[in-house]
């Protein structure tokens, strides 16, 4: 497998110049986990690594560490020492959500991927509003993105025909593709998507198929996949880490453990460009500041009223902005810690600095 065929382009080595010069090598980040990373070198070769001091020092938060589909410059080992990733190349896409619980800080899906699939079906994970945070998270990292409506044999032409509509209505952008992982059904339309240097990563609440789907793709078990659990509707053992996945007929796949909080990551620029028609409306409001609650001439809740916006969608508008608003919030308080822990480091290395003078002194036999 060749650096191109992993996504190598010409911008990534006019990036990697300086590198190359200290004789490090390139790879694609594959894997990681809570102690080293997986990556690839030119052909195709797998090997472990780990990350220098510096760049783990250097992180402000955690989603400026390297994650799965990064491209790094690597140090390379022997038998007595290991890879060291020494420096990271600039992202051109992220694909992240807000880090699960009350985290301000953001987690990194994967990082320059041109296609990010969203797979769901038309029966017990069918959720609308769900799928209009996936397509605003991914219009944020720059990827196109695609619906996959899984287990079509499960569903009537009609409900998937709706569903299908519905998600259409939402992104004039998205390919929305009807598929069926059990069968092998509608493959042939994801791999119109794929190419050699193309990745594509692949998200969805556990028990909708992903792993299955890769599997098709891959031509082999590349994932262990079980029976679905009748109470919970959840897959009983899926994906358990996120992973860079190379195809035999071209492209890449990172699929990921399922994902059942999406939070936003983003700011209400962006919410506002994917709620571009409710955003109209609010320079009808009678006042600039209107909550668009319970407030005097608010225009968005008389489209509501009127029938010309859909309740659920004002619904899911009014939570995602306090969802943002929220995070904002969780981000400013982070950030002022942070200050005060840099300005109590910078006072402990002063007094540090003072009280070592002074001993130099003293030895001396200064005053």
């Amino acid at each position: 497998m060749t650096l191109k065929e992993l996504g190598w382009t010409s911008e990534l080595e006019t990036a990697f110049a300086p590198y190359r010069e200290k004789g490090w090598v390139p790879a694609r980040l594959i894997r990681e986990t809570s102690i080293n990373f997986s990556a690839f070198f030119e052909g195709g070769e797998e090997i472990n690594c780990i990350l220098c001091g510096r760049l783990w020092n250097a992180a402000e938060v955690d989603s400026d560490l390297p994650a799965v589909g990064d491209w790094v410059a690597i140090e390379e080992g022997n038998e007595n020492q290991p890879h060291i990733i020494r420096a990271q190349l600039p992202r051109r896409t992220v694909f992240s959500r807000k880090m699960p619980g009350n985290s301000s800080q953001a987690q990194v899906i994967g990082t320059n991927i041109d296609i990010v699939t969203v797979v769901t079906d038309a029966g017990p994970d069918y959720n609308i509003r769900r799928m209009e945070r996936y397509l605003t998270l991914i219009q944020v990292s720059g990827a196109k993105p695609v619906v996959l409506l899984n287990k079509s044999d499960l569903f009537s032409k009609e409900v998937l025909k709706q569903a299908a509509a519905e998600i259409s209505a939402l992104s004039s952008d998205a390919a929305v593709h009807i598929t069926s992982a059990l069968k092998g059904e509608g493959l042939k339309a994801i791999r119109s998507h794929l190419a050699p240097g193309i990745t594509m990563c692949i998200v969805g609440s556990s028990g909708v198929g992903k792993s299955t789907l890769v599997n098709q793709l891959y031509g082999d078990d590349w994932q262990w996949v079980s029976e679905v659990n009748e109470t919970t509707g959840k897959g009983r053992h899926t994906t358990t880490c996120r992973e860079l996945v190379p195809l035999d007929s071209g492209g890449m796949l990172i699929d990921n453990p399922g994902m059942r909080e999406i939070q936003m990551w983003t700011d209400e620029f962006t919410l506002r460009g994917s709620f571009e028609d409710v955003a109209k409306l609010t320079s009808e409001c009678k006042y600039s500041d209107c909550s668009h609650e319970k407030d005097a001439g608010c225009a968005i809740r008389k489209a509501v009223e009127e029938g010309r916006l859909d309740p659920a969608r004002y619904e899911s508008f009014l939570n995602l902005e306090t969802e943002i608003e929220a995070l904002l919030k969780r981000a400013k308080k982070r950030q002022m810690a942070t200050e005060r822990w840099h300005k109590r480091n910078h006072r402990i290395k002063a007094r540090n600095l003072e009280d070592r003078i002074q001993l130099e002194k003293d030895e001396r036999g200064e005053t």
